[in-house]
């Protein structure tokens, strides 16, 4: 008789197993292909980038997986592939962009201009989160738009992303305004530097504290020409370092919401694994023990990757999402990207 009862339970198990492991494969296709996807979409990035030195691979990415998004039907089976490529690929970039910065940099600004970079940060979020408030956004979106815009564009959009959870269409917006505002930003700082009359070393720290990529921040300071440059680029590095800081206020938040919470929630860390490792970067570039020829290669990988997960994030960027989000997320990258010009412009003024 017991062999009556165990048989169907014996029975079950191969087709468990069997289908089990269909999953696994599919999974494992999806990841592969869509991995394999984003490394064809970078490399074509940074192809064009180094035909078009002006403009930055990341951007690139950006645009050309919102292409192929709005031009071709992208399968949703290899999303795994997608997903590991917008977060895991994305956080060892912003990890390795630690190497590129050095503590003596930042103190090299002067204690001055340190401190405008830490106002532009936070009076930048207050007033890009109050605002997105008045017009009735809700908190992760603002979040997303208030760290794009007042530290490093879709880096921190995605890094704060991956603190504070957003819904998927909240991210895909926000670092479309990163890339439409920024780009704007490009030709403006340097004309508007030009009409107050702006030497280039101000106008340099203008563009460094007011635009919201990296790359982008290199190109305006390519324009203004003379020593711009250089300090356009050490000012904007300041903010990125400001990346930790911002991010262990919004893990501490978190944890504060999931411990009040009466939902058996798991809390996310204080600070995240990879704003560690940023600051681990940091220190080791700072220390000087890494020879020239490894941070060059570093600098690479870390823009592939970032390329990478750029190249993601853009498939999820359809003009569909973009109209169905309505106005009221761009009115707020307008006045963003507004507010934090006028409070760097002030700092300049105040240090100069």
């Amino acid at each position: 008789m017991s062999h009556g009862v165990d048989t169907p339970a014996c029975t079950q198990h191969p087709a468990a197993g069997a289908e089990s492991g269909e999953r696994s494969r599919s999974r494992a296709a999806g990841l592969a292909t869509g991995l394999g996807l984003c490394v064809v979409g970078a490399a074509t990035a940074m192809g064009i980038g180094r035909l078009l030195p002006a403009v930055s691979p990341l951007l690139i990415a950006i645009v050309l997986g919102a292409l192929v998004a709005n031009l071709v039907t992208v399968p949703g089976w290899i999303r795994p592939g997608l997903d590991f490529s917008s977060k895991r690929l994305l956080r060892v970039g912003i990890a390795l962009l630690g190497l590129q910065l050095m503590f003596s940099d930042v103190l090299a600004l002067g204690w001055g201009v340190i401190a405008v970079v830490v106002a532009i940060v936070v009076l930048g979020m207050a007033g890009t989160m109050y605002a997105g408030k008045l017009l009735g956004l809700s908190w992760t979106q603002r979040v997303l738009i208030a760290c794009g815009f007042s530290i490093c564009g879709a880096a921190a959009v995605a890094a704060a992303d991956g603190v504070v959870d957003a819904k998927e269409e909240e991210l895909l917006t926000a670092v479309a305004l990163v890339v439409v505002f920024g780009t704007l930003m490009i030709p403006t700082i340097p004309l508007l530097a030009g009409a107050l009359g702006l030497t280039d070393r101000q106008a340099g720290m203008w563009a460094g504290g007011s635009i919201h990529e990296v790359a982008q921040v290199v190109a305006a300071g390519g324009v203004i020409g003379g020593g711009a440059l250089a300090v356009a680029t050490v000012v904007k590095l300041a903010r990125v370092l400001m990346l930790a800081p911002v991010m262990a206020y919004l893990g501490a938040h978190e944890r504060r919401i999931a411990k009040d919470s009466r939902m058996d929630v798991t809390r996310p860390p204080l600070i995240p694994v990879f704003v560690l490792a940023f600051i681990g970067c940091v220190a080791l570039r700072s220390a000087g023990v890494l020879p020239a020829g490894v941070i060059m290669q570093a600098q690479v990988v870390q823009t592939a990757l970032l390329t990478a997960a750029m190249f993601a994030l853009g498939i999820g960027v359809r003009v569909a999402l973009l109209r169905s989000v309505g106005a009221r997320p761009f009115v707020l990258a307008a006045i963003g990207t507004g507010w934090v010009a006028v409070i760097s412009l002030a700092g300049v003024w105040l240090v100069s």
